[in-house]
């Protein structure tokens, strides 16, 4: 059986659909299995056995340049050539269900109680139900593994293996890992403001922790944040941008990762390192809890079917619970 699967983006949604790939495999190892992915985004995908093919596309590209429209079109009437038995829509937009339709027929997706975008479900021949203010993780493993005809639940899901893979060491990165103390990555930047956990209080748990702190960035503001707290203490420093291919060696290597709700503090439960989440507009209930994997969420409610991007009361996760669960990890 030849399936795809359409999951587009963002950086944190594929690493919770990703963990299902090995259920699938281990049921049903004659399952081949494509990804269609943002290009942007494929290489947090390399490398990992269970999937045979990568496809990308460049829809995000299409706000700027819509004279590349039918350039995305052609390419995906060529991936339909693969003649796939079934494609899954794991992301519940309009778009990504127009581009599961033009790979294939015979489509899976969620039902319209079950997706933001409730006309995605018109272009599905088999339609999922899930709550859709349930955990996000559940979410994602349920689409796709349900129009397979298998069940994942929650033991199998906390007991994962890795599937976040890599195909080298660190390089010149090594140097910035200290032998002598743990190494703890910090993720301080996120896609809205009010989801950071402002850097004052990431440079007082960074000095009141003993460990050498090292500090991951995405764009030049997170990059100037970065280099204000390690400019603050001898105990940080910045790494330089990485790619996804040492972002996932980075991670995999850390002893402890504590970051906002964001992809790559996400990413830390995919390649099984300890680490804490910092909520404040977002629900938790876009991670799993597990004996390393924890979070801390602001004193505000939140409503996931309309979230608040002006709620900043992740400003008031006081820096003691974040050091006292850090030591508890460590």
């Amino acid at each position: 059986m030849k399936i795809a699967i359409v999951k587009l983006s963002a950086l944190g949604d594929i690493v919770h659909a990703m963990v299902a790939l090995q259920f699938i495999k281990l049921a049903r190892p004659d399952i081949s299995i494509d990804w269609l992915v943002e290009e942007g985004f494929a290489g947090v995908l390399e490398g990992n056995p269970d999937i045979n093919q990568i496809l990308t596309v460049n829809l995000k590209a299409l706000k700027k340049d819509k004279s590349k429209f039918f350039t995305e079109i052609k390419k995906l009437k060529g991936y339909a050539t693969n003649n796939y038995d079934l494609v899954i829509d794991a992301q519940g937009l309009i778009k990504s269900a127009i581009v599961a339709k033009l790979l294939s027929a015979n489509v899976a997706g969620f039902d319209k109680h079950s997706t933001r975008e409730k006309p995605a479900s018109w272009f599905y021949k088999q339609l999922i139900s899930y709550p859709y203010d349930a955990n996000t993780i559940d979410r994602n493993v349920a689409v796709i593994s349900r129009p397979l005809g298998l069940e994942v639940n929650e033991q199998q899901i906390i007991n994962k293996a890795p599937f976040l893979f890599y195909t080298a060491g660190l390089g010149d990165v090594a140097s910035f890992f200290a032998k002598d103390k743990a190494n703890i990555l910090f993720v301080i930047g996120s896609t809205w403001e009010s989801r950071n956990y402002p850097k004052e209080k990431y440079l007082r748990v960074i000095k009141e922790l003993d460990a050498n702190s090292l500090i991951i960035w995405g764009n030049e503001q997170e990059k100037q944040d970065a280099d204000w707290v390690a400019g603050q203490t001898e105990k940080a420093r910045v790494l330089p941008w990485l790619n996804f291919n040492l972002l996932k060696a980075v991670l995999a290597k850390a002893d402890l990762v504590i970051g906002n709700d964001t992809g790559p503090t996400h990413m830390a439960w995919g390649v099984n390192t300890p680490s804490i989440t910092l909520f404040g507009p977002t629900p938790v209930s876009r991670v799993y809890q597990t004996p390393i994997n924890k979070v801390l969420k602001s004193p505000s409610k939140v409503n996931p079917f309309k979230l608040d991007k002006n709620d900043f009361s992740i400003t008031e996760i006081k820096e003691n619970d974040v050091i006292l669960l850090a030591q508890s990890l460590l």
